[in-house]
């Protein structure tokens, strides 16, 4: 019996313990000078719908009878990035991540996008930069030559902490189908 009360109180002894050596412990120090870096990169990117080997699904849709529905339409996407409008041109990574689309008029395309643009290729391999922004309005096959801006919220690897814009320019190769061929031109602030 002593020995068993022995062990109780060992027991209490330790786990009153732990709550005073298992503090949370952070230490804040001051980060040194950093440069700043800026990368500009340009390439296509090809988001396909139709046909038997598409880049983008539909995932969710409103329970509404318009036909196709738009507004609320929730996609997923694995898009190739190439170094031209060719889609057979060069890979040089890929866009994954999800848009939905928010216009109420068919006329018009708007939606919220959520991509990671990674690299596969070059000087950039295994980066990538996080874009998440609102696409502004736009006609479901817009003028020659219209430019969109997005946001670039964060990166990984060479792109660490990124901030920046990418300028939006659809092809002529864009359709009312619901593919779309874009040029990007990125710029990146990154350390």
């Amino acid at each position: 019996m002593e020995k068993q009360l022995i062990f109780a109180w060992a027991m209490i002894f330790c786990l009153a313990m732990a709550p005073v050596y298992g503090q949370y412990y952070s230490r804040t120090v001051k980060a040194g000078p950093r440069v700043e870096k800026i990368t500009h990169l340009h390439f296509y990117y090809h988001d396909i719908r139709s046909g038997s080997n598409p880049t983008a699904f539909l995932i969710a849709s409103p329970n509404i009878t318009q036909d196709p529905p738009s507004y609320g339409t929730l996609f997923a996407m694995d898009d190739p990035l190439t170094t031209e409008f060719e889609i057979t041109s060069t890979l040089v990574g890929n866009a994954q991540g999800l848009y939905l689309a928010l216009s109420r008029d068919l006329t018009k395309f708007s939606a919220v996008f959520y991509a990671d643009f990674t690299f596969t290729t070059g000087r950039f391999n295994g980066s990538s930069f996080s874009l998440f922004s609102r696409f502004p309005p736009t006609d479901v096959v817009p003028a020659p030559g219209t430019i969109r801006e997005m946001a670039i919220v964060g990166g990984t690897g060479k792109f660490r902490m990124a901030t920046g814009f990418a300028l939006l320019r659809p092809t002529s190769s864009s359709n009312t189908v619901g593919d779309a061929h874009v040029e990007f031109n990125v710029t990146l602030y990154h350390y």
